[in-house]
């Protein structure tokens, strides 16, 4: 049967977390909202829109919510054609595509910004299928975007496994009914990884490589 390892990518496959945060900090400064940059980092991971409405007053005015999604874009674009990918993120994903796992992307990000994405991480023949936040209703921490993956794949949760580096990646794939790997290079704590759902915690795809026989992902793969 078909094994699916599926990957979010910012934070997780590249160390583009603090650039969000210190994006969306700006975004939040230039419309007039003061958000701490400490709580813009515990909400990267979320859809744009979703980390809005977690971060902003509920009471607000909503008609300016876009103008801040677009200023983030802008902002996090000036960036796109240096975005560095984690060391061994390449080689992660050909290794496993060689061991005959379906390695599909589930992320938020698309077009300009998951192409600049995929060119740093440089490993695009191992990748089989790419699960975006435009063929979903719900991002995370819904499960949706993992069961699109999974779908994409064509494997069942019991034979897939989610790695990501958030709390509300953790939550999609134990929601997916998957088994879910951490990764602690996005900056979030290894207890909260592991309280969100993480059956197993790696600091980072290097760290992932170097131990991957022992790992979720490892020998027979999910259970």
């Amino acid at each position: 049967m078909t094994r699916a390892a599926v990957f979010d990518v910012d934070g997780t496959l590249a160390d583009t977390n603090h650039l969000h945060v210190t994006t969306w900090w700006e975004a939040f400064r230039q419309a007039g909202h003061h958000v701490p940059m400490h709580a813009v980092h515990r909400a990267v991971g979320l859809g744009a829109g979703d980390l809005i409405e977690y971060l902003l007053d509920p009471d607000r005015d909503r008609s300016g919510d876009s103008a801040i999604s677009a200023a983030h874009t802008t902002l996090y674009g000036t960036y796109s054609d240096r975005l560095p990918a984690f060391r061994d993120a390449g080689r992660l994903l050909e290794t496993l595509a060689a061991r005959g796992w379906k390695v599909v992307l589930a992320t938020s990000a698309g077009g300009g910004e998951l192409s600049a994405l995929r060119r740093a991480i440089a490993a695009d023949d191992a990748i089989s299928a790419v699960a975006s936040a435009d063929d979903i209703e719900e991002g995370k921490p819904a499960p949706d975007p993992v069961r699109h993956a999974m779908e994409l794949a064509g494997a069942p949760a019991d034979r897939s496994v989610f790695v990501g580096d958030t709390v509300w990646d953790m939550k999609a794939g134990t929601r997916a009914g998957v088994t879910c790997v951490g990764l602690l290079c996005g900056g979030i704590p290894r207890t909260d990884l592991t309280n969100a759902g993480a059956a197993a915690v790696h600091a980072d795809p290097a760290d992932l490589l170097a131990h991957l026989d022992d790992s979720p992902l490892g020998g027979g793969g999910a259970a």
